[in-house]
C-alpha cells in the first residue's frame, strides 16, 4: 500500500503549523505571570539608594524566561517638581514592547512622549540583576511605567567581551 505524497505533505504541514502555534502562544502567553502586587523603587539623588514611592492601580506582568519580560503601569500622586529633585533621571531609556494582551503598557508611545518631554524616566534600580537596570517612566498627571532594560554591562555581557570597571562583581 503506498502512502500519497499529498497526505505526507499534508502531514508535515500540520505538524509544521502545530508547533508554529505553540511556540507563539509560549512567547506571548505561555511564559509570562501576573504580578499581584509589587513595589516601585526609585533611586534616589541624595544616597544612591532605591526608595518606595507610593502607587495605586499596579498592573504587572512577569516572565521567568528572561529578565527583561518584565513590563508594569501604576498611579502615583508624587508631583513631577518633587520627582526630578529627588530621583535620579536615566536619559538612556528605551521601552520595550510589552505583549498586546497587555493593554495598559504600550511601549512606542511612552518612548515618544520621553522623547518629546511629556513623560520623564527615572532609574528604578540599577543591577538589580547583573546586566539589567529597572526603569520607570512617569507622566505629569501621574500615570507610571516600568521595564527592564539591558545596561552597558549587560550588553559586554552578551557580545563576549570583558566589563568594565564600572560593572559590579558578577554573581556565578
Amino acid at each position: 500500500m503506498a502512502v500519497s505524497g499529498k497526505l505526507v505533505v499534508g502531514g508535515i504541514l500540520a505538524a509544521t503549523a502545530a508547533f508554529g502555534v505553540g511556540v507563539y502562544y509560549a512567547q506571548v502567553y505561555g511564559y509570562y505571570e501576573t504580578v499581584v502586587l509589587q513595589e516601585v523603587e526609585l533611586t534616589t539623588l541624595a544616597t544612591g539608594e532605591v526608595e518606595m514611592i507610593p502607587t495605586a492601580g499596579f498592573e504587572g506582568i512577569d516572565a521567568g524566561s528572561s529578565p527583561i519580560r518584565y513590563r508594569s503601569c501604576f498611579q502615583t500622586e508624587l508631583s513631577m517638581d518633587f520627582l526630578e529633585e529627588t530621583y535620579k533621571i536615566f536619559s538612556k531609556a528605551e521601552p520595550r514592547n510589552a505583549p498586546d494582551w497587555f493593554d495598559c503598557f504600550d511601549a512606542q508611545k511612552i518612548g515618544e512622549d520621553l522623547q518629546s518631554g511629556v513623560a520623564t524616566a527615572f532609574l528604578g534600580q540599577a543591577n538589580f540583576e547583573f546586566g539589567i537596570d529597572r526603569i520607570v517612566a512617569i507622566y505629569r498627571d501621574g500615570r507610571g511605567f516600568v521595564w527592564h532594560q539591558i545596561n552597558d554591562c549587560g550588553d559586554k555581557l552578551y557580545d563576549g567581551s570583558s566589563a568594565s570597571d564600572d560593572c559590579p562583581e558578577r554573581d556565578q
